[in-house]
């Protein structure tokens, strides 16, 4: 935990840090007027709120993969600072086009770019790579499995992982699954037929990974087995840790590797226990690195050993997590249930986490810029040019997994988290995610707006919804002006995605049906994106347009149900506009602040 002051951050800057994760740059006051009388009302009627003080370089957990999520640039040397000197005065030219723009040039480069009637403005600042790797999550399956309320005919068996994504689940029939309160089920009625669930997220290469689970009888006429598995594409091409239960009692540990539907045992069979009766817990870990697989498994209740296999094997390089329960052919004892009541990734990378880089930083202005450049914006413009103090992205990047929490020092929010990975919400009975947690509740902060005082939820804490978080970074951090419900007059930022499509403050760049080229043609950094992923006509999500990524996509960062919070990434849905996804499919307005 980080508390911080303008001192600190100054300092940080003429250190010139060569990689700064997550920014390390914390917020500097977004309404400091606000904050100067100390009222939360006044801040509500800023329209921002709060001294995030500022952070100095703060390191994160070191794993497979190093720092979760990352912001990095270049030191910021002498060289740095002479290049950002500007010619006197400035030159700025109207540029035709809907919306109109101003850009500002300075001996013939382009040091600022304005939109006629919003408050956000590019500037050149040091190049920045923004990116963000597979998180850790556990799954103590806390929720209850089918809804008896969804009649759907295909309901969702396991639902979906905290922070993990979603499950999926294969096997004979959909019945076969279902979770009671810490207890995910798999029911083998049938032998010589394999269930499995997995997590949608295919992209995971080294991994460490461990599951706890029971079966519910010592099988007789022949044994059952769980496996985890990584590296799984599919049914027939997967790699698997697997655990036999065998008719006498005895528990074997095998690695397996499935090849075109083909199993193949890496390893022996090795014995660990003798007798073991019937609804014993045993763990499974398994860590990969490269083509290093180490396996050790054990009585859940029992002292974690060391590893007990360790061997190599290339074949499926990346793919999804899970589980397999299986009752081999000629097993008697059937129906045989098999109950899972843990399942983590302690640690995990993607094949090729996605980044984002660029030199564009969003800032932004106290008013809406009228088209009209006047001596006090210019003096503005050029206290920008060349600052590494925090913008909307480097604010953006402070709560995706990993960031580091930051204490505000002053303000309504004194001694409260403002920065700091955020989570989407608590999740109910059934695993689903409540929409509701906005800004003020993250911090735990009741917040007084214009039309009135509103209580922070305490289950809402540390948590964003999708308008949430776009609120925390444009109204509290960067101060533009928030309203509790929506606003008629379009001043403030409203508190629902379907209302700031409508009535956001601002330029409406483009209403869509999908993200065609002239579309992302159109996008800048910090641009609002919000779609309407049901079709209803109700737009229901909206992200933050971060830039063009390494493979060339327009990627974004929004709060997700299925992440569980802030994400840049891929999990359950791909982050672009042009990656053919929902996202691609469902775009419905795109707006600028």
């Amino acid at each position: 935990m980080i508390h911080t002051s303008r001192r600190t951050l100054l300092s940080a800057i003429a250190a010139a840090s060569a990689a700064v994760p997550l920014s390390a740059l914390a917020s500097a006051p977004a309404a400091r007027a606000a904050e100067a009388a100390g009222s939360a009302e006044a801040a509500g009627s800023a329209g921002a709120a709060g001294s995030a003080g500022s952070a100095a370089t703060a390191a994160l957990p070191a794993g497979l993969a190093g720092p979760t999520s990352s912001v990095t640039m270049a030191p910021l040397d002498a060289s740095w600072f002479t290049h950002t000197t500007l010619a006197s005065p400035l030159t700025a030219t109207v540029r035709p086009g809907t919306p109109a723009r101003t850009e500002v040039t300075s001996a013939g480069r382009l040091v600022a770019r304005l939109t006629h009637g919003a408050r956000t403005v590019i500037v050149p600042g040091p190049r920045r790579t923004f990116t963000e790797n597979k998180q850790p999550f556990a799954d103590d399956f806390d929720r209850t499995l089918p809804n008896p309320a969804d009649t759907s005919e295909n309901p969702p068996r396991w639902g979906n992982s905290p922070g993990g994504g979603t499950w999926d689940t294969e096997g004979p029939a959909g019945a076969d699954f279902a979770v009671r309160p810490h207890r995910a089920l798999i029911t083998l009625g049938t032998d010589g037929a394999s269930r499995y669930a997995t997590l949608k997220d295919d992209e995971i290469t080294d991994v460490e990974i461990e599951a706890v689970a029971s079966f519910d009888k010592v099988p007789t006429g022949d044994a059952c087995s769980y496996a985890v598995l990584f590296g799984y594409t599919s049914a027939d091409d997967h790699l698997r840790a697997r655990l036999s239960f065998l008719t006498t009692g005895a528990v074997e540990l095998r690695v397996d590797r499935v090849s075109g539907g083909s199993a193949v045992s890496i390893t022996p069979a090795l014995t660990l226990a003798q007798g073991v009766p019937a609804g014993t817990p045993w763990a499974i870990r398994v860590l990969r690195e490269g083509p290093r697989i180490r396996v050790k498994a054990w009585r859940a209740s029992a002292s974690v050993p060391d590893w007990q296999v360790d061997t190599t094997e290339t074949a499926s390089p990346k793919g999804r997590v899970g589980l397999r329960a299986y009752a081999n052919k000629g097993c008697t004892s059937l129906p045989v249930t098999f109950c899972a009541t843990g399942f983590r990734v302690v640690d995990a990378v993607w094949a090729a986490p996605p980044s984002v880089t660029h030199g564009d930083w969003v800032r932004v202005l106290p008013e809406p810029f009228d088209g009209t450049w006047t001596p006090a914006l210019e003096q503005t413009v050029r206290g920008w040019i060349g600052s590494p103090a925090p913008d909307v992205l480097a604010h953006a990047a402070m709560f995706l997994p990993g960031a580091p929490e930051v204490i505000c020092g002053a303000g309504p929010a004194a001694g409260r988290k403002v920065l700091g990975k955020a989570w989407y919400s608590p999740a109910d009975a059934y695993g689903e995610r409540r929409i509701g947690a906005d800004f003020h509740e993250y911090m735990g902060v009741d917040w007084t707006f214009p039309t009135g005082k509103v209580k922070a939820e305490e289950p809402f804490l540390d948590s964003l919804d999708c308008s949430g978080y776009t609120r925390m970074v444009y109204g509290y951090h960067m101060g533009v002006p928030v309203a509790e419900l929506h606003d008629t007059s379009a001043a403030r930022l409203p508190r629902t995605s379907d209302q700031m499509a409508r009535r956001a403050p601002g330029v409406r760049l483009a209403r869509t049906t999908g993200a065609t080229p002239e579309v992302i043609a159109l996008l800048q950094p910090g641009d609002l994106l919000l779609w309407d992923t049901d079709d209803d006509g109700e737009v229901d999500h909206v992200g933050i347009h971060l830039g063009t990524d390494a493979l060339g996509k327009a990627r974004f960062v929004s709060s997700r149900k299925t992440v569980n919070g802030p994400t840049m990434a891929d999990v359950a849905g791909a982050s672009l506009l042009d990656g053919g996804g929902t996202y691609d499919k469902k775009l419905h307005t795109v707006h600028r602040l």
